[in-house]
């Protein structure tokens, strides 16, 4: 009657009802019905205060259903005779007390009571009655937040589950063991939420003292839950293959296998393989898992190609945007860069639309079978690229390292997350983070192994992604070297013209290009003919312009002297091969601001340029090597006439040089400061040490008309080419090098080194000017001879090149620097003087209109006939000379013909002891008379004894003591005497 009073809503007569079977039980000792009755009139106070619950409600209902508890144990003691067994009604009371008090403040009562429900379940004859049981205590803990406890209560509802043998029942049993995978953090990845995790998940994120601040990788690995965790993991496969759920069967061995190798068996693995692919055999083509399973993925590096670094950007308000972009120094790419402070700052890499790109990702397979992934290729969620797929074999227990591949197909920035893979007939997402999570867990020792490690790969430093741009299609220029990519041979010296071609490999066209060098040997460049190149502009895509560059190779330096000597096995001298030491042509080059069909962009979006770098690569053999350099001289006596002899000179007397017999005549000329005709060699003694043959060539580079001195009568030749010299293999030869005389004007002190004046400051000026200015001519006629002097080789029929004689000249003339540019301090000239008419000019060459004998013209004299005779002598020097001068002739035999017993020659004034002195720069003459007596050859010379000569005449005549006297003779002169005896 009170529990239709209850039913019917009446709280008040249902408790009196209660209250009088409680009566009746207590009289007749029924425990089971007292209990049931006591139980009834909770029930009645509960709904009586209903909306009035606090904390004297629950302390009375508390201790009712304690009673009840008690009264229906002891109930069950006394094995009373009842049909309906006691302990069910004593376990359901227990949860409804526990339903009751189910809060979190009350957390310590409940799990008692769950605890003592639990320990009676062991007594329940009925799986049904023990499966109803587990779910609440399971639904009660998760309801206090005893996560793991209500998932081992649910753990033990699936147990009972899977002991029924149907489908319906394994379905069950698979969805319980489902909500248990949060608890055990071996949930899918398809069931995590956004929200549940923290931010921080996303990269690896590190607290104090090096603890992860995310969960997710201890969710990985727990090794203290590793294995609960596989039973679990085992439990849900079994589950969802009694269910005939393919997919959650395939995820379920897919995440047990992943995180769990290191502690399955081989054979276990082989199964959990064969799990796989039977699984993906019921699933239909092209099915996705959120869960991946093998092979583990890490992001390997960026490898950039050539036209990607050389990406160049563009600033359209400059003409010249390539400045500042190309390398000044002789290396590309510096292997050092400024120190950041932000280790974990990305960097910014572009890639163009419609060119591929590749990816190096690491794949490793820890697992003892043989890993057959059908494609991988890489995740862009964003959309704008397309990835390449790949078919990789992985061996047991082995690693990888791929190439992945894609085309930018749209402007915008790119993001790659991780690589899509087609494996075990599934599609899945494999995330690089999560792989980095997983070793950053391996290092702080939170999971279990680092599958990288374990299949032989080396510790690989954590590479995140860089911000990745696209930007339009750009031109592409690709080099080559006509007749072979090959290194271009060259013998030191040697100049080749080298024809490089340019093609646009691109999708738009060039507009803009500029050649610049870079690196080492940038001499070595001659010319470029840029020119080619910007009148091909616009290069349309598929065209190709060849631009010549002309080469000289360098001088050949040899580190190893026991290199340079020997030969290789085929006989070939040691090449130059040094890394670094070839010049490198620098082209940037760039296409339309704004590409055809594309709407109009402000600045930022200006398309950039490229720089392409073509590496001139130059193998120089040895050549011809110099053995030593030395000047030779000759003097050639000048003949006595009325005139003094006179340089050949273009511009004053055309005709007269023109009268010379043979070029080579021109080159005897005469020396204006001693007044003989001279000639004077340049020698070179060079070794051919290579397996070729040499033609040497010496050609002059000839004065022009606008000159003083022209060594040539022909007004538009140039140059002077001698005959060619052979030089064979291992052989030396020696070529003589014509040297025209050339002197500075003045023999002063501001050649030799002297202390410096005492004479005040402004002399001190003065004096230091006019050494720099002197000095300063010394160096450039120097220069201007080694100029007009080219020593030319030619080896075959088109290999030809120059020597540098520049050294070699000028070590050669720096041991007789003196004897061929100085001065002598005097100069001596003899001429005829017929009727006492004397040159009034004796520096000048121009003719004077007198009678003279026709023999004394052609520069002979008459024997019986007194000849008057004058000896012209000048000062050289800036100073005053005083000297004693003496004049002596001599015969064919080199005998005095004057002063001897038998003279043969009487003379008329005075030839010795002559007491003169020489102004400076000026010049005075003597006169005298001489009477041959027997036809012939005679030479005249002309000798003084300088008194009191000052510094720089000793340094010129290097003397080493001040007493010693200073002897200076003039070259000697021809006198033809005709006639009879």
């Amino acid at each position: 009657m009170g529990d239709y009073c209850l039913l019917a809503g009446s709280p008040v007569d249902a408790n009196a009802h209660y209250s009088t079977a409680l009566e009746l039980a207590r009289l007749t000792g029924d425990f089971f019905w007292y209990a049931g009755a006591l139980e009834g009139s909770v029930c009645a106070l509960l709904i009586d205060r209903m909306g009035e619950r606090d904390s004297g409600v629950d302390d009375e209902v508390r201790y009712r259903y304690s009673s009840v508890i008690l009264h229906y144990r002891k109930s069950f003691i006394q094995e009373n005779a009842q049909r309906v067994s006691p302990l069910t009604f004593e376990l359901e009371a227990t949860l409804k007390l526990a339903r009751f008090l189910c809060r979190r403040e009350l957390a310590k009562e409940v799990v008692e009571l769950l605890t003592s429900a639990a320990d009676g379940a062991k007594s329940l004859i009925d799986a049904s009655d023990r499966l109803v049981l587990y779910v609440e205590i399971a639904r009660l803990y998760g309801t206090l937040g005893y996560q793991r406890k209500a998932a081992f209560f649910s753990r033990q509802v699936a147990q009972l589950y899977l002991q029924q043998d149907n489908r319906l029942a394994a379905i069950s049993a698979m969805q319980v063991l489902a909500m248990t995978t949060r608890a055990y953090h071996v949930q899918s990845r398809a069931s995590i939420s956004e929200d549940s995790l923290p931010k921080k998940e996303i990269g690896s994120s590190l607290a104090e003292g090096g603890k992860m601040l995310h969960q997710s990788v201890v969710s990985l690995f727990e090794s203290q839950w590793s294995t609960l965790q596989m039973v679990v993991l085992r439990e849900i496969l079994l589950s969802a293959v009694r269910a005939g759920d393919p997919l959650a069967a395939w995820g379920a061995a897919a995440r047990l296998l992943r995180s769990y190798y290191p502690l399955i068996t081989p054979a276990g693995q082989n199964g959990l393989a064969s799990a796989l692919s039977n699984s993906a055999d019921r699933l239909p083509s092209g099915t996705r898992c959120a869960d991946p399973a093998l092979p583990f993925i890490r992001l390997y590096s960026f490898p950039l190609h050539p036209s990607q670094m050389d990406i160049v950007k563009r600033n359209p308000g400059r003409e010249d945007w390539w400045a500042g972009a190309a390398n000044t120094g002789p290396f590309i790419y510096t292997p050092f860069s400024k120190g950041d402070t932000n280790s974990n700052a990305k960097q910014d890499l572009v890639w163009i639309v419609g060119e591929p790109v590749q990816i190096l990702v690491e794949l490793a397979n820890p697992c003892g079978f043989d890993l057959r992934v059908d494609s991988i290729y890489l995740s862009v969620p964003s959309g704008n690229f397309d990835a390449f797929p790949v078919t990789v074999n992985l061996p047991p227990n082995s690693s990888k390292v791929i190439t992945l591949s894609g085309i930018p197909i749209a402007v915008g920035p790119v993001t790659i997350p991780g690589c899509t893979v087609h494996c075990f007939g599934v599609i899945t997402e494999h995330l690089f983070k999560d792989v980095d999570n997983l070793l950053l867990g391996a290092t702080q020792g939170l999971v279990l192994s680092d599958p990288f490690r374990c299949c032989g790969s080396a510790r690989l430093k954590n590479i995140s992604v860089p911000n990745i741009s696209v930007v339009p299609p750009l031109p592409l220029l690709v080099s080559r070297v006509v007749g072979g990519d090959g290194a271009i041979i060259l013998h030191e010296g040697e100049i080749r013209d080298v024809w490089i071609s340019l093609a646009n490999a691109g999708t738009v066209p060039v507009e803009q290009a500029h050649v610049s060098l870079s690196g080492k040997n940038q001499d070595s460049v001659i010319s470029i003919a840029s020119e080619t190149l910007k009148s091909a502009l616009p290069l349309r895509p598929g065209a190709e312009v060849t631009i010549p560059v002309t080469l000289k190779a360098w001088r050949h330096v040899v580190a190893d002297p026991e290199t340079a000597a020997g030969r290789s096995a085929s006989g070939s001298t040691a090449r130059q091969s040094k890394d670094g030491s070839n010049p490198i042509l620098l082209i940037h080059y760039a296409g339309p601001l704004t590409n055809a069909g594309d709407p109009p962009t402000d600045k930022s979006a200006i398309p950039p340029g490229r720089r392409l770098l073509v590496p001139l690569q130059i193998c120089v053999l040895q050549g011809l090597s110099f053995v030593k350099a030395r000047l030779l001289s000759m003097e050639i006596p000048a003949q006595v006439g009325v005139n003094l002899p006179k340089p050949v000179d273009i511009e004053n007397s055309p005709t007269e040089a023109l009268g010379s017999p043979t070029k080579m005549d021109r080159l005897v000329k005469i020396d204006p400061f001693r007044g003989s005709w001279g000639l004077r060699f340049l020698e070179l003694e060079l070794s051919n040490p290579t397996d070729v043959v040499f033609e040497i060539t010496v050609s002059v580079q000839l004065e022009n008309a606008s000159h003083e001195h022209i060594l040539s009568g022909d007004q538009d030749a140039t140059e002077y080419g001698y005959p060619k010299t052979r030089i064979d293999r291992d052989c030396s030869a020696r070529v003589l090098i014509p040297l025209e005389h050339f002197k500075l004007p003045v023999l002063d002190d501001s050649f030799f080194v002297k202390d410096n004046l005492a004479d005040g400051a402004v002399s001190g000026r003065n004096s230091s000017f006019s050494e720099r200015n002197t000095k300063a001519e010394l160096n450039a006629s120097i220069k201007n001879l080694i100029s007009k002097i080219k020593v030319r080789w030619q080896s075959g029929r088109n290999s030809s090149g120059e020597l540098n004689i520049k050294d070699a000249i000028q070590a050669a003339l720096q041991t007789s620097v003196m004897d061929v540019l100085l001065p002598d301090p005097l100069t001596f000239c003899f001429r005829l003087s017929r009727n006492g008419l004397a040159i009034e000019h004796s520096g000048s060459h121009t003719e004077h209109n007198f009678q003279v004998h026709p023999s004394a013209a052609k520069g002979s004299v008459l024997a019986h006939e007194m000849t008057p005779m004058e000896v012209m002598v000048r000062n050289n020097t800036k100073e005053m000379i005083k000297m004693s001068l003496s004049i002596t002739c001599r015969d064919v035999a080199g005998e005095n013909c004057i002063e001897c017993t038998k003279a043969t020659v009487l003379y008329s004034g005075v030839l010795s002891g002559i007491t003169v002195e020489v102004p400076p720069l000026e010049e005075i003459k003597h006169s005298f008379s001489l009477y041959f007596l027997v036809p012939g050859e005679y030479t005249l010379v002309a000798a003084s004894v300088i008194d009191d000569a000052n510094d720089i005449l000793r340094a010129r005549a290097r003397t080493k003591s001040s007493d010693e006297p200073i002897f200076c003779r003039g070259p000697p002169y021809h006198v033809r005497v005709v006639g009879t005896a």
